[in-house]
């Protein structure tokens, strides 16, 4: 926990001037009921009106003062604990934004929101609480002690019995119910995470008439939730109760003892009116303790989940990294003997994978799924490091480039279809953000979506939902193959970036393809035949090998995998052309 203080560094002065403010405030409260006997000992003894009026104005801005203090404290408290949160907020995404695609994996994205969302607004309200009453609670308890000291020393030993009791209840009810938060959290991380896939699978869910199953598998985890929440709120509760009666039992004692007291003259009415004033003060400021060590244990378990992710370092890091000055003869893209195992994994995904990619070839990849398609063209852009072996690009490994200078090079279109709210234009200046209108105009040509965008009311300036709600799967699929084209990049992947196209559309972007320019190099990752037959050369992968590479007359020819994917898609005549 203490790990995360350092977000404090921009806001020292509010987290000095809130607790002091807050010890401020005590110092009032402590001194009301001072005040409060001088009133009955003093102004209603004597029957003196105006010593009355007089004390109970000095009270009424007791109070106000410390209403003031106390305000103060929250703001700066607040200033500080929102602070703490934005400047932890904006680190953790800078570290997750710097984790390769295996820590991703690894973690799974659904635990990093987590991470970003819950456990950070559990560690500021934290930061927040601790601020506030740190110092304010034990100051209270202390600071009454003394002060029922000053006015009865017998009497204040009944104190002195009485905290250590309240104390121990205290720590007994707290010590039982924070495992069992703790456990509560994790049950309820699991309920949120079912919650997201049953949201997020919706339409699987209906179109196999799952909910039932999903229900009864929802209640079952919230009935746990439920069981452990009452068990902790069961014990949390007797708190209150036990408190109370420990400290209405004292008062019984200081009230009984300090009759006698009263009676023989050595303690006035007043002070044992203050006596049972600062009792009072003691239970309260107990109790705000227990609430502080409550979300200080929160704050603890949130703070182990975040390092948990600080600790994670990426395995691909371009730390070091200076720009390379690459060959200009040597081949866009170059596979030597690689080997790919990702984390976790005892075997290889892909093994002894070498071939050349000149400049301004057109590359088609192919093979049955799980066959290591993807995750050749993944190891180009550097989302991994291959395991053993070497990718070179412009006759440069891949791990001596900085990640700016490797992927300002690359345009990539994923498989699934990814575009962020904003315009049509804002989008596609996210490979090239000073990218003009007619550059953008080109790249729409080429992925086949001009005609639609320009359809559009606003054009350029169409806005585009979150995720691209608003427009069909193929125009997301071709507004997200135009981006890539954007800034006329030396090296385009598309990773079955067609599937969501028509016959003609994809006819159409093939064509477009096979008319760019002599230096611009493309991988297209396709299942389609059609999509990739009229490339340079074919890369055929099988179980992460290579299982053939050539023309596609070629390897129907000599490539037996490829003659069976041929096979299942290709009609008699069209086989018979070949040939």
């Amino acid at each position: 926990m203490l790990k995360l203080f350092r977000y404090l560094k921009n806001y020292k002065k509010e987290s000095v001037i809130g607790p002091l403010f807050k010890l401020i405030e005590a110092c009032f409260e402590l001194a009301v009921p001072i005040v409060m006997a001088n009133i009955v000992d003093i102004g209603v003894k004597n029957e003196d009106t105006g010593f009355v009026f007089r004390m109970g104005g000095i009270m009424v801005l007791l109070g106000l003062l410390g209403l003031a203090c106390s305000l103060t404290a929250q703001y700066f408290a607040a200033r500080a604990s929102v602070g703490f949160g934005t400047a932890l907020r904006t680190d953790l995404l800078r570290h997750i934004d710097r984790l390769s695609y295996a820590e991703i994996d690894r973690i799974g994205s659904s635990t990093l929101v987590t991470r970003m969302t819950a456990d950070i607004n559990t560690a500021q309200s934290g930061v927040n609480i601790l601020l506030r009453l740190l110092l304010r609670s034990p100051f209270i308890v202390i600071g009454a002690i003394i002060m029922a000291f000053t006015i009865s020393v017998r009497a204040t030993l009944i104190f002195l019995v009485i905290a250590p009791c309240l104390a121990f209840v205290i720590y007994k009810v707290m010590s039982l119910t924070i495992p069992r938060y703790k456990t509560i959290q994790k049950t309820l991380d699991k309920a949120s995470l079912m919650t997201e896939e049953n949201l997020s699978g919706a339409r699987v869910i209906r179109a196999f008439s799952r909910q039932k199953d999903e229900q009864k598998e929802f209640a079952e985890d919230t009935d746990e939730l439920y069981r452990l929440q009452m068990m902790a709120g069961r014990i949390s509760a007797l708190m209150n109760p036990l408190t109370y009666v420990i400290v209405n039992l004292a008062i019984a004692v200081i009230i009984r003892s300090g009759a006698d007291l009263v009676f023989d003259g050595s303690l006035t009415q007043g002070e044992l009116m203050a006596l049972v004033n600062y009792m009072n003060q003691i239970l309260l400021a107990l109790l705000a303790m227990a609430i502080l060590v409550t979300n200080i244990t929160k704050m603890q378990a949130s703070a182990i989940r975040i390092n948990d992710i600080f600790a994670v370092s990426p395995s691909v890091s371009d730390s070091g990294s200076s720009p390379v000055t690459e060959d200009k003869f040597a081949p866009a893209v170059e596979f030597r003997g690689v080997y790919l195992s990702y984390q976790g994994s005892g075997e290889y995904s892909l093994e002894d994978i070498s071939f050349k990619a000149a400049r301004g070839e057109k590359i088609g990849i192919i093979g049955g799924t799980g066959s290591g398609k993807s995750s050749v063209i993944n190891l180009i852009p550097r989302f991994y490091d291959c395991s053993e072996g070497s990718v070179l690009v412009n006759g440069i490994d891949v791990r001596e480039y900085p990640f700016s200078q490797l992927r300002r090079k690359i345009g990539i279109v994923p498989q699934k279809a990814v575009l962020f709210k904003g315009t049509v234009r804002e989008n596609m200046r996210w490979r090239d953000s000073g990218a003009s209108d007619e550059d953008i105009i080109s790249a729409l040509k080429i992925a086949q979506a001009y005609d639609f965008v320009m359809e559009k009311p606003d054009k350029l300036d169409e806005l585009i939902q979150q995720k691209g709600k608003n427009l069909s799967g193929g125009q997301r699929q071709r507004l997200t193959i135009a981006r890539a084209f954007v800034g006329d990049p030396e090296i385009v992947i598309l990773d079955d970036s067609a599937s969501a196209l028509d016959l003609a559309t994809d006819a159409g972007l093939r064509k477009a393809i096979s008319e760019l320019g002599k230096d611009m190099t493309v991988f297209i990752v396709s299942q389609r035949i059609s999509s990739i037959k009229n490339v340079d050369r074919i890369i055929v992968m099988d179980d992460g090998r290579i299982a053939g590479i050539g023309t596609h007359k070629q390897l129907f020819a000599d490539c037996g995998v490829y003659r069976e994917i041929c096979l299942s898609q290709l009609s008699e005549k069209e086989v018979s052309e070949i040939g």
